[in-house]
């Protein structure tokens, strides 16, 4: 016999339930159109319309999910300061402007001046909202368990803008945000680790969570390769091969990772696997290696597995209502 609904799957549905942690999912579809970009330009057999139907996927999705986010805003006011006041759920609000500087440097070489806008917009709103953030942690006190990966976001958003900001002409307000990303990074990464050492056991349903660890040095990477003019030196081995040392640590742990049921908190796998793919493609690019071959396109795959899956996932769920329904 099946089991009763529970009352979040018998409550109305209400905007007030939209999660902020959604656009995560654009974040992913938006690392995954870069990654094949990169690689029909490395592999120019690849069709390029892979990348380029990921990145129309990714924006007409955007626009449903900060759509619904907008009407949150509007009839559901007290609903979005909950979720900003958050301590986990306010490193998401970087999760929007990320999204939108990844747009806008993914219209890059098809419409370069409103990309630029959209890319100036995302910038902005990332480094106003990345600067809160880092108040925030300044000022307020915070028990050493609410420190989680999820705090590398605002700090990935600083690391994205040399990505096109180099194409665009805005070399040093690129170089302002890489540093100002790469700085905090370096101060988290260690005070994360030493929670995750020192501290509980992360709980199996946040697992996803370790793989955001992958984001700043693969998209650092990609970042550096641009301000040093595409020349793969000493830093940028070490960020590369950082992620990949990262990668193959959280290899050994697949087995919890496949045993933990979908959530929001699934969505932490997408973009930075998506990231460490087109990192990998891009080290390829540069070395042209028999052996980086075939790491950039088994990352490839796997982030497009994942992504899909996930994304799969995500998308029966709005279907069906379930973001608009309490958390069961």
């Amino acid at each position: 016999m099946n089991a009763s609904p529970g009352p979040a799957a018998l409550a109305p549905p209400d905007l007030r339930h939209f999660p902020l942690p959604l656009f995560a999912s654009v974040m992913g579809l938006m690392g995954l159109s870069l990654a094949w970009r990169r690689a029909a330009l490395v592999f120019p057999d690849l069709p390029a319309m892979i990348g380029e139907g990921i990145l129309v996927a990714a924006i007409a999705w955007f626009l449903v999910v900060a759509g619904l986010y907008a009407a949150k805003a509007v009839t559901r006011w007290p609903a979005v300061l909950a979720e900003v006041r958050h301590p986990a759920r306010a490193n998401f609000v970087t999760a929007i402007s990320i999204a939108v500087m990844l747009i806008g440097t993914g219209l890059a070489p098809h419409a370069p001046r409103a990309a630029e806008a959209i890319w100036l917009a995302g910038v902005a709103a990332n480094v106003a909202c990345a600067m809160l953030v880092i108040r925030r942690w300044i000022l307020e006190r915070f028990e050493p368990m609410q420190v989680t990966p999820a705090w590398f976001i605002p700090v990935v958003g600083n690391v994205v803008p040399p990505l096109a900001g180099i194409q665009f002409g805005h070399a040093e307000l690129a170089w302002f945000c890489f540093a100002g990303g790469l700085g905090f990074w370096l101060v988290l990464f260690p005070l994360t680790m030493g929670r995750l050492f020192t501290g509980d056991p992360l709980p199996p349903g946040l697992m996803p969570m370790l793989f955001i660890f992958l984001a700043p040095p693969s998209v650092g990477f990609l970042s550096w390769m641009e301000l040093n003019g595409g020349e793969l030196d000493a830093a940028g081995r070490f960020l590369f091969y950082l992620a990949l040392f990262i990668a193959l640590c959280l290899a050994t742990m697949a087995g919890r990772f496949v045993r933990v049921p979908w959530s929001l908190i699934s969505l932490a796998y997408t973009f930075p696997l998506a990231a460490l793919a087109a990192a990998a493609l891009r080290y390829h690019q540069a070395t042209r290696d028999g052996t980086t071959m075939v790491v950039a396109i088994g990352l490839l795959m796997l982030a497009s597995v994942v992504v899909a899956a996930v994304l799969a996932g995500t998308l029966r769920r709005f279907a069906a209502g379930a973001f608009f329904r309490p958390d069961p």
